[in-house]
This record gives C-alpha cells, sequence and structure tokens, in this order.
C-alpha cells in the first residue's frame, strides 16, 4: 500500500494531501506531549500577500519558510546555533526537542525591507519555486540575509523528528509540490498562549480548513 493509500484512511490526512495539492492551507496539531501548538501551515509556492496576512492576524505566531534536508544541503544552509560565535547560542535550553530547526533568516532581493506582506510573500514563494528545482538556484544571488523570513532546516524524515517542519515536509511530499512549506504557530488573543486545540477546530470548521492531528500524519507516511 502507499504512503497516499495509507493517508486517504487516517482520519483528516487525505483532505489535507488534497487540500495541499490544491495550494490551500492546512491545520496541524504536532502532540500533546511536544510542542502541543496549532500551526497553520501553506505550501510556500502558493503563498500570496492575503496569506501572510491571515498568518499574522488569525494565528499569530513567527512565519517560517520550512525546506526539507535536500534542499537545505543543496543551498549550504546552515544550523544557524551551528554558526553563531556567542555563548547564548545552544541547543541544550529546549524542553520539547534535542536541537532548533532555525536557519537563516532571508529577503528576495527584489523586497524592498522585506517586511511588508508583499514582500514576504515574494520571499516565500520565490523560496518554493527554489525548492523544487534547487540545483538550477544561485541561492545567494536571490536571496540575501539576513532578512525577515525565517528559514528551517528539516530532519531527513519523521523518523528523525516530528515537529511542524518535519510534519510539514511530509505532507508536502505525500501532496506532490514542492518540499517547502510555510508554519506559523496558532496563538489565543485573549490569553497570548498557544490557541487550544478546541478553538483550533473551531477555526478550521468556520474557514472550511483542513484539521489533522501530528499522530495521524505520522502514521502516514512515517
Amino acid at each position: 500500500m502507499s504512503k497516499h493509500s495509507n493517508a486517504a484512511h487516517a482520519p483528516g490526512v487525505g483532505r489535507a494531501v488534497d487540500a495541499f495539492r490544491d495550494g490551500q492551507p492546512v491545520l496541524v496539531h504536532d502532540a500533546a506531549d511536544r510542542e502541543g501548538e496549532v500551526d497553520l501551515i501553506y505550501p510556500a509556492p502558493a503563498v500570496t500577500a492575503d496569506a501572510v496576512a491571515r498568518m499574522r492576524t488569525d494565528a499569530g505566531g513567527l512565519i517560517c519558510v520550512a525546506l526539507g534536508d535536500a534542499v537545505a544541503d543543496a543551498f549550504a544552509l546552515p544550523f544557524i546555533a551551528d554558526e553563531l560565535d556567542h555563548p547564548a547560542a545552544d541547543h541544550g535550553h529546549l524542553g520539547y526537542d534535542d536541537r532548533s530547526s532555525f536557519s537563516l533568516t532571508v529577503n528576495h532581493r527584489d523586497t524592498y525591507t522585506g517586511i511588508t506582506d508583499d514582500d514576504r510573500a515574494l520571499t516565500i514563494a520565490e523560496l518554493g519555486q527554489a525548492a523544487a528545482d534547487p540545483a538550477a538556484v544561485d541561492f545567494p544571488a536571490t536571496f540575501r540575509a539576513p532578512g525577515h523570513v525565517h528559514v528551517l532546516r528539516a530532519a531527513p524524515s519523521l523518523s528523525a523528528r516530528q515537529g511542524h517542519t518535519e510534519l510539514g515536509i511530509a505532507l508536502a511530499g505525500a501532496a506532490g509540490v514542492p518540499p517547502a512549506v510555510v508554519v506559523c504557530e496558532m496563538l489565543d488573543a485573549d490569553t497570548g498562549g498557544a490557541r487550544s486545540v478546541a478553538d483550533a477546530k473551531r477555526y478550521a470548521s468556520r474557514h472550511d480548513i483542513p484539521y489533522v492531528e501530528g499522530s495521524d500524519l505520522v502514521a502516514a507516511f512515517q
């Protein structure tokens, strides 16, 4: 049985794969014993200024682009903590994982400040297009660092790590889109904390966005 066939039988996963294939967002909860957060996730090539506006207003977390491991290697993107010569740079502070996925922050070279919805949408969509054929992209000629879009390096597989970074990349793979996704945490405007699963599900229902548990993605794609 193929991974796609497995996905079709897992609750919510088949709908999530179809949405991703159509360039639409998905809500993904990683796990209660991990970050315990729900992220709004888009396939990067499909991101528009309206999508960026939705992420910053409806989600409210940090807007990041996760790239597949092979793509990050092709672009020579490091884990930023490995590059910082400062005592604050370490991985031991994380309570939910062994290390951070953060790499460089970038802007596309055709942006101005890089922070507007239009500028961030351009950077994100171009990162998505670059991930489709990384060998054809001169990364330093196309993007500059530092910038306003955080890039994340996915682990090689869901067996190695099961964060939103890897869950989103697995979803992209099942949908047949480039291994580049945008992740943004759903926050609660009243409490300032993570939006509850129940509230995230209500948001998903109101806006007709697929909601899926990370455990279902792992079961379908690992």
